[in-house]
């Protein structure tokens, strides 16, 4: 299943993303009498019987209960996860195009989740002068856990989206290290939903292609990972309690900005549109509002 939330007429709600259509699930359960979880995060919490339970109701789904997706009506499907982790260095290639060596434990660094925004929305460039972008592929957590090992690692997981780390790289590298040019609101694009670990079950070669205003910059694919999925979740439960709805962002393969003869730096006006295999598009335009 791929999981959405969107906007109802004034009303935030979510459901199962179908093409073009989606289906309220707690709509639905509501008609069939069966209690369900009423947001996103709540569902994701609800672990396996809440899928199962969703597996049923879009059996008892009329045709009417497919809503046609208007567009900009797709939310960020997690708008205040407990924690945003991202990868750093996580790609060979993107390691190899910076003349960096692939670590040997995980690079990592935390965004606030006042980050985020939705496909759709604009990415706000302010001051920053050298701003980029980095297509990545996100896991959503969907249980608790600490010091898993990686033989039960994908247990944890809910599923998985697309995610845009934004980075103002004059502060980035001015700085010496990566929270500040990370963290500006809008930084955190994600979306267009969450694909179900059921649904997505092998994540070792998915591809990710990004492309500015048009021109393909990134063509990769999750082969290139210097940890996977299993190992990811693995290594940061040894440090960090995983809670359910935590987003942790895998790195990027080769093709950023930062990494080219003659940088090309997102500027006011362009459209970056992130696509994973099995997941979707996410698509945002930037601004430079002060």
């Amino acid at each position: 299943m791929k999981i959405a939330k969107y906007r109802d007429n004034e009303n935030e709600t979510y459901g199962v993303l179908i093409g073009k259509s989606i289906v309220n699930l707690p709509a639905v359960a509501k008609e069939n009498h069966v209690k369900f979880p009423e947001t996103i995060e709540g569902f994701i919490s609800a672990g396996e019987n809440a899928l199962r339970t969703a597996e049923s109701l879009l059996k008892e789904a009329t045709a009417k209960q497919h809503v046609r997706l208007d567009g900009g009506s797709l939310l960020a499907p997690i708008a205040s996860p407990p924690k945003i982790i991202c990868l750093g260095l996580n790609y060979r290639d993107h390691a190899k195009e910076t003349a960096a060596t692939p670590p040997k434990e995980p690079i990592i660094f935390i965004k606030p989740r006042t980050a985020i925004i939705g496909t759709g929305e604009k990415i706000n460039k302010s001051f920053v002068e050298e701003l980029d972008y980095e297509g990545e592929l996100a896991i959503v957590m969907g249980r608790k856990c600490k010091n898993v090992p990686v033989s039960e690692a994908k247990s944890y997981v809910f599923g998985y989206t697309v995610f845009n780390d934004v980075s103002a790289r004059e502060i980035q590298f001015g700085d010496k290290q990566w929270t500040r040019g990370k963290s500006f609101d809008t930084f955190a694009p994600i979306g267009p939903c969450i694909t179900t670990k059921a649904q997505l079950p092998d994540t070792s070669n998915l591809r990710i292609r990004t492309w500015v205003n048009g021109e393909l910059r990134q063509d990769g694919t999750t082969r290139n990972m210097v940890f996977n999925v299993e190992e990811i979740v693995h290594q940061l439960s040894r440090v960090m309690t995983l809670e359910p709805c935590d987003i942790i962002a895998t790195g990027t393969p080769a093709g950023v900005a930062m990494a080219m003869k003659q940088p090309k730096w997102l500027k006011k006006g362009d459209i970056v549109r992130i696509e994973i295999e099995g997941i979707g598009t996410l698509e945002n335009a930037v601004e430079e509002n002060s």
